[in-house]
């Protein structure tokens, strides 16, 4: 219970905490960020660190000069290029026995049908799609190596969504970020942010069950 409260924490105060880490570590900042992006996109088991929010609140710091916007972005889009890279060859090497892995506390094979099924509507431009949504975003890579999807493909897509969604995330964090309503209501504006990042899940969730009670 403490560290889900924790993690709570953190995540709906991403400025405070980025403060922190920047003023604790400085230059480190950079590496810290890296990993965390690398693992919220290269890891199945780690769906829940934060993404979106977390890219907007760097580019807040980066508005205000704690960051350097540029080195800051290019750095990002390396660890989530690289992140769901490392998440494909996964896949691909374990293959389609991982959907019948068990329940456990690090892994929840629902989110990965669920994945699947939004990749076989999506097609190849999941990868792309997926980058704004979380939890798919970390299994879309991982359904694609499981599915031997040609590897070209995959990488064009991959550096397209990567850099898509540093790119929006961050320069909307340097740009707005650090608007007085945002500032004073930041928590509000991180769960507006994942709100919108899963409302295409949703949307598609709903109009599944909808379809589903016609059927029935």
């Amino acid at each position: 219970m403490e560290l889900v409260t924790t993690f709570v924490d953190f995540f709906l105060h991403l400025d405070r905490h980025l403060a922190e880490l920047i003023a604790a570590y400085g230059a480190w900042t950079y590496a810290i960020l890296f990993v965390i992006v690398f693992l919220e996109t290269g890891l199945v088991v780690t769906p829940l660190l934060p993404g979106d929010s977390l890219l907007f609140a760097a580019g807040t710091f980066a508005a205000l000069g704690a960051l350097d916007l540029w080195p800051l972005v290019l750095l990002l889009i390396v660890a989530a290029v690289l992140g769901d890279t490392v998440n494909y060859g996964i896949g691909n090497y374990l293959g389609p026995k991982v959907f019948h892995f068990e329940r456990s506390r690090w892994f929840n094979p629902d989110h990965l049908k669920k994945t699947h099924n939004f990749y076989e509507r999506y097609g190849a431009k999941t990868i792309v799609i997926a980058r704004f949504v979380p939890i798919v975003r970390t299994f879309a890579p991982f359904v694609a190596g499981i599915g031997s999807m040609t590897y070209g493909k995959f990488i064009s897509y991959n550096v397209i969504g990567g850099v898509l969604w540093v790119l929006v995330c961050v320069l909307g964090g340097f740009f707005f970020g650090n608007l007085p309503f945002v500032k004073k209501n930041f928590s509000l504006v991180i769960l507006a942010i994942v709100f919108i990042s899963i409302l295409p899940a949703l949307v598609e969730y709903l109009r599944h069950r909808r379809e589903a009670a016609r059927a029935a």
